[in-house]
């Protein structure tokens, strides 16, 4: 039982590392996807911009 709750433990402790990991390093797509040709400047109230 008490390797079950360790390894409960850990999983958390590892998703909570993660995501705050990804969470610093991710962009939001109206800045990842911009180049000359096709460039998201004003995202606006769309799925893709911040609200």
């Amino acid at each position: 039982m008490k390797v079950f709750v360790a390894s409960l433990l850990f999983a958390l402790v590892a998703a909570v590392g993660v995501a705050l990991f990804l969470d610093t390093i991710q962009k939001p797509s109206s800045t990842s996807f911009t180049t000359s040709g096709a460039r998201v400047s004003d995202p606006g109230h769309n799925l893709i911009g911040p609200s």
